[in-house]
C-alpha cells in the first residue's frame, strides 16, 4: 500500500504556492502553469468547458468524475501541458499512481522544463519509494531554479529518509543559505539532527522555527519530545504551558501536559491541568476519565470511584468506564461491587473476556474455587471465541487438581483457535505435569510449527530433552536458538548450563549457571543446579551452601532438602 499522505503534502504545497504565492515555503519559487483558464476558453472552447466542470466536481469531492471530465478536457487540448498537470494531480488524489507517473512521464518528454511537473513527479516517485527517481527530478528541479526551496527540502528530506545524512545536511545548508529564515527547512533540519543524537543542534532549531512561528505546533511537538526522551519532563512542560498561554483552550496540549506531569509524580499539578480543561469543555469524557485515573494513581480511591460513577451516570453502557471502576473497587478491597461491576460488562465489550477473568480471580482469592469455574464456563457459553478465558479455565481446573479437566478445556480451546500458541503451549505443560513427556513435547512442537522463532517453547524442549539426558546436541541447539532471540533470559541461561552439566562439561555448566544466578538470585531451580554441580566438582562446602539457599527460599521443597541430608550424612 502506498503512502499517500507523502504525495498530499507535495499537493498541498503546490497548490498553496499556485494559488497563494509563496505561502508554506518562504521565497520558493515555482514557475507559472503553462496555460491559464482564460486562454483555454479563448483557444479551445470544449476543452474549457470540461475543464471547469472538472474543477466543480473536484470542490464537490467527487475526484472521479473530475477525473473523466479533465481527460475529456486534455483530449480537446492534447498540448496543454497545464490540463495535463492537472490530470496527473487528479490521478494521484484518486490513488491512481501509476496512472499519474505514465502521464506525467509524457508530457515530460514534450515539456522537459517544467518545474512544476518535475516537482509532482518527483512527489509520485517518493510515494512509491523509488528514492533514485525522486532525487533526479529534485535534482532537475535545482538545476532549472537553483534557488527552488521545494526542490531543496524535499531532496534533504529524501537523502535523510535513505540515511544519507551527510548530503541530506549538505542540502539544508543549501536550502538554509538561499532562505535562512524558512520555517520548513529549519524544521525538517532540526528532525534530521533528531536521528543523528544531535540533540543540541535539533534543540537549536526548533527553537528557531517556534521562533519565527510561535503557532507551529509541529515544531512545539518535536520540541517536547526531544525533551521527554532526555527526561527533561520540566522542559517539556513548559513548552506546552508557554503554547497554552497563547492559546488556553486546546484541549490535546493540555491534557499532554497532565500526562508528562504525572509521569514526574507532580499529581497536584497534573489534575489542575485536569481541572483546567473542565472549565472549556464541562463534559469531557476524556478528562474526567483521566482525572479518576490520576486519583486512581494517587491512592485516592474514594475520588476516583466517584469520578467514575459520575461517568456512568451519564452513560451507563460506558464498558471501559465501569472495568475501571471495577478496578478501583477492587483495589479497594470491596470485592463485592467489584464483582457486580465487572459482572454487569456487556457481552459485546472488548473488555468482557478480561472482566470474566477478572471476576474469577476475585473468587479464587476468596477461596470460592467452584464459583470461579462456574462463572468462567458460562462465560465461554456467551462468548467461545475468546481463548483467554479456556486458558483461565484450565487454569482454575489446576489448582483443583483437575488435569483432566484442565487438559479438556484446552483443547476445547485449540478447536476454536487452532493457530494460536497459547493452549498448545499450555496443554503441552499440563502434559509435562502428568508426566507424558512425548505428548508434551509433541504439543510444544506444534508451537514451533506455528511460530518457528517462539522461544519459550524451543527453551522448554531443549531443557526438557537436557533433564533426562537425551537428544542433547539438538537441544543445545535448540536452547541456543532460545538465547539467540531472547540472549538476557536467566531460564534459558541456566538450561544450558543444566544441559552442559549433563554433557559433563562441568566448568562451561558453572559458568552459565552463575550467570543466571545473577538475573535471577531467588530461582530456586538454578541455586539447586548450582549446588548440584559443586557436588560433582567436589565443592562440598559451596554445594552445602547453595542447597541452605534454595530452602531459605522454599522450606518445603522435599528434594533440595534431601540432598543437603545426603549431603551432611556423606560429610560424616
Amino acid at each position: 500500500m502506498y503512502n499517500k499522505k507523502i504525495y498530499f503534502i507535495l499537493i498541498l504545497i503546490l497548490i498553496c504556492i499556485n494559488l497563494y504565492g509563496c505561502g508554506f515555503l518562504r521565497k520558493a519559487q515555482v514557475a507559472p502553469p503553462v496555460a491559464s483558464p482564460v486562454a483555454l476558453e479563448e483557444k479551445t472552447p470544449n476543452a474549457a468547458y470540461h475543464y471547469s466542470l472538472s474543477i466543480l466536481l473536484r470542490r464537490d469531492g467527487n475526484i472521479e468524475e473530475a477525473a473523466e471530465e479533465m481527460k475529456k478536457a486534455v483530449t480537446a487540448d492534447p498540448e496543454s501541458t497545464y490540463l495535463a498537470t492537472e490530470l496527473v494531480a487528479l490521478y494521484a488524489q484518486q490513488g491512481d499512481i501509476k496512472s499519474a507517473i505514465s502521464l506525467g512521464g509524457e508530457m515530460l518528454v514534450k515539456n522537459p522544463d517544467n518545474i512544476e511537473l518535475h516537482l509532482i513527479m518527483g512527489g509520485l516517485y517518493l510515494n512509491v519509494r523509488e528514492y533514485a527517481k525522486a532525487i533526479g527530478e529534485h535534482k532537475k528541479v535545482i538545476e532549472l531554479d537553483p534557488k527552488n526551496l521545494i526542490a531543496h527540502l524535499y531532496l534533504a528530506i529524501i537523502y535523510a529518509e535513505e540515511k544519507k545524512f551527510d548530503k541530506s545536511e549538505e542540502t539544508f545548508k543549501k536550502m538554509l543559505k538561499i532562505d535562512p529564515d524558512n520555517l520548513m527547512g529549519i524544521y525538517y533540519y532540526g528532525k534530521m539532527l533528531t536521528k543523528l543524537n544531535r540533540l543540541d543542534e535539533a534543540e537549536k532549531m526548533f527553537k528557531k522555527a517556534m521562533s519565527l512561528n510561535p503557532y507551529f505546533e509541529m515544531a512545539l511537538f518535536d520540541l517536547a519530545a526531544l525533551y521527554e526522551d532526555q527526561n527533561k519532563l520540566d522542559k517539556a512542560v513548559e513548552m506546552y504551558r508557554n503554547y497554552l498561554e497563547i492559546n488556553p483552550a486546546r484541549i490535546g496540549l493540555r491534557m499532554k501536559t497532565g500526562e508528562l506531569l504525572i509521569k514526574g509524580k507532580k499529581y497536584e499539578e497534573a489534575k489542575k491541568e485536569f481541572q483546567e480543561v473542565l472549565k472549556f469543555d464541562p463534559d469531557n469524557r476524556e478528562v474526567k476519565v483521566a482525572l479518576g485515573l490520576l486519583y486512581y494513581d494517587m491512592n485516592r480511591l474514594d475520588l476516583a470511584i466517584d469520578e467514575f460513577s459520575a461517568i456512568l451516570k451519564k452513560n451507563v453502557t460506558d464498558d471501559k468506564v465501569r472495568y475501571l471502576l471495577a478496578n478501583t473497587y477492587e483495589e479497594k478491597g470491596e470485592n463485592e461491587l467489584a464483582l457486580d461491576e465487572y459482572k454487569s460488562i456487556s457481552i459485546a465489550s472488548e473488555l468482557y473476556a478480561n472482566s470474566q477473568m477478572r471476576a474469577g480471580m476475585i473468587l479464587k482469592k476468596e477461596g470460592k474455587i467452584t464459583e470461579a469455574v462456574n462463572l468462567l464456563k458460562e462465560a465461554i457459553k456467551k462468548k467461545d471465541d475468546q481463548i483467554i478465558l479456556y486458558l483461565f479455565l484450565s487454569a482454575l481446573y489446576e489448582d483443583a487438581k483437575d488435569m483432566a479437566a484442565a487438559e479438556n478445556i484446552l483443547k476445547d480451546g485449540i478447536k476454536i483457535a487452532p493457530r494460536d500458541i497459547e493452549p498448545h503451549y499450555a496443554l503441552g505443560v499440563i502434559y509435562e505435569k502428568t508426566e507424558r513427556f512425548s505428548e508434551s513435547i509433541k504439543e510444544m512442537e506444534k508451537v514451533l510449527e506455528i511460530e518457528p522463532d517462539n522461544a519459550i517453547a524451543l527453551n522448554f524442549i531443549g531443557y526438557s530433552y537436557a533433564d533426562r539426558g537425551m537428544n542433547l546436541d539438538e537441544a543445545e541447539k535448540m536452547i541456543l536458538k532460545a538465547m539467540e532471540i531472547k540472549p538476557n533470559s536467566g531460564y534459558f541461561i541456566d538450561s544450558l548450563g543444566w544441559l552442559y552439566f549433563k554433557k559433563n562439561k562441568l566448568n562451561i555448566a558453572l559458568k552459565y549457571l552463575k550467570e543466571a544466578l545473577e538475573l535471577l538470585p531467588d530461582e530456586v531451580d538454578i541455586i539447586e543446579h548450582l549446588g548440584d554441580i559443586y557436588v560433582k566438582l567436589n565443592k562440598i562446602k559451596e554445594a552445602k551452601e547453595m542447597y541452605e539457599r534454595a530452602l531459605k527460599v522454599d522450606n518445603q521443597n522435599s528434594a533440595v532438602q534431601k540432598k543437603l541430608e545426603d549431603l551432611i550424612n556423606k560429610k560424616k
